[in-house]
């Protein structure tokens, strides 16, 4: 196989600005697409670098529920930091807890959709 990475995630929204206004205010995400395509807006958005990108897929684009997303996972390397932060912004975040792999949090977009963070220990 020549797999070398995922090329993005899709993330069911109900309003695309809302959503871009979560990711990119909220979490600096940037956006690295965002054009009208039949049968809607394609948009995308990525913390810099990122190879994968997440699509905020809004009403229309593929039939997907907003808030159906669940168990994407970040990874940081301060997960504590990032939910001082989300918490700042008046994100809801579960954690972080002490895990054998790593520390650990949930958060959720307006939508619903659920994230998770991740530090992982080193050597893992």
């Amino acid at each position: 196989m020549n797999i070398t990475h995922a090329s993005f995630v899709t993330v069911p929204v109900a309003d695309q600005d809302a959503a871009l206004d979560f990711w990119t205010r909220t979490l600096g995400f940037q956006v690295t697409a965002d054009r009208q395509m039949p049968p809607g807006r394609w948009l995308q958005v990525a913390p810099a670098g990122a190879q994968t990108v997440l699509t905020l897929s809004g009403p229309g684009m593929g039939g997907f529920t907003p808030g159906s997303a669940q168990g994407i996972m970040f990874a940081t390397g301060d997960v504590d930091a990032d939910c001082e932060r989300l918490r700042a912004a008046g994100v809801d975040v579960e954690g972080p807890d002490e895990l054998p792999w790593g520390r650990m949090a949930q958060f959720a977009d307006p939508d619903g959709n659920r994230f998770m963070l991740l530090t992982e220990k080193e050597g893992d």
